[in-house]
């Protein structure tokens, strides 16, 4: 493995110095830009699913982020787990985008979530301006990473490209998750009755190496998607010749979720490296 980074404790020592001196506290938020920022419900199909409540910052944006949230990609979990961390975000001068789109068992699945995905992107960054990251927390990593490679398919080759990913505590050896029975066996619910050509188009690892820089977030106490599955990406990643790093954190699974936590602080860190 090429690049390993270990970040267990608060370290948000590269905020830009014009966010830090007007914030109220050492978080790097801003509150008055979040007072001031504007939120717009933007459809992207005819499902109630396909949605995103794109944030807009008061002030000149950083570049957009992509919230894609988790849950195994099951009807029953959806964008109310995104919807803190695009608060926090715009809250730091970022325009952050959460994704809604269909799950399993509201018409989601292979390949549909990954149609949804990759409509959602394209209708919040056609017209962006600076990075344009995309950041998933288990399924939504998943998502979030696989996003980085859709454009090598004729099916996705449409869109914006993104130009760096964040996974937190991501999805990104389906076959592992498969034989691991992850979540229930979702996901063999996710893929259906996958050949190689499925993995081949939704398999995170079987996309390496991406041709942006991706960072994978992942607790080693994580008892709900394998650490394993962090250490296997970035090791084929790196072994391919990308720019691909293992930040490790703590706080289970949930961690890198709770705005308040060292986890998403990392993640914070990681963001304030793009832009």
């Amino acid at each position: 493995m090429r690049r390993r980074t270990l970040l267990a404790l608060p370290a948000l020592g590269l905020v830009p110095a014009a966010f830090a001196a007007c914030s109220d506290d050492r978080s790097g938020r801003v509150d008055a830009m979040a007072d001031a920022a504007s939120t717009e419900r933007i459809t992207y199909g005819d499902d109630p699913s396909q949605w995103v409540d794109l944030h807009t910052p008061s002030g000149t944006s950083r570049g957009l982020v992509v919230v894609i949230h988790g849950g195994f990609w099951k009807a029953q979990y959806g964008a109310d787990y995104g919807a803190p961390l695009a608060e926090d975000l715009v809250a730091r001068g970022w325009t952050a985008a959460n994704v809604e789109y269909r799950r399993v068992g509201n018409g989601g699945g292979f390949p549909a979530t990954l149609d949804d995905v990759h409509a959602a992107i394209g209708a919040v960054a056609a017209d962006a301006r600076g990075p344009v990251v995309t950041l998933g927390h288990s399924a939504g990593g998943h998502l979030a990473t696989w996003a980085g490679a859709r454009g090598r398919f004729a099916r996705w080759a449409d869109g914006p490209p993104v130009t760096h990913v964040v996974s937190q505590a991501g999805v990104l050896d389906l076959r592992a998750a498969v034989a691991d029975h992850l979540g229930d066996d979702a996901a063999l619910a996710f893929l259906g009755d996958a050949d190689e050509a499925a993995y081949e188009q939704a398999d995170p690892l079987t996309q390496v190496p991406l041709d942006v820089p991706v960072w994978v977030v992942h607790a080693r106490d994580d008892d709900t998607v394998p650490f394993s599955q962090a250490e296997a990406y970035v090791e084929s990643a790196t072994a391919a010749g990308a720019d691909a790093t293992l930040v490790e954190v703590t706080g289970g699974h949930f961690g890198v979720i709770d705005t308040g936590s060292d986890a998403w602080a990392a993640c914070v860190e990681v963001l304030d490296a793009i832009g």
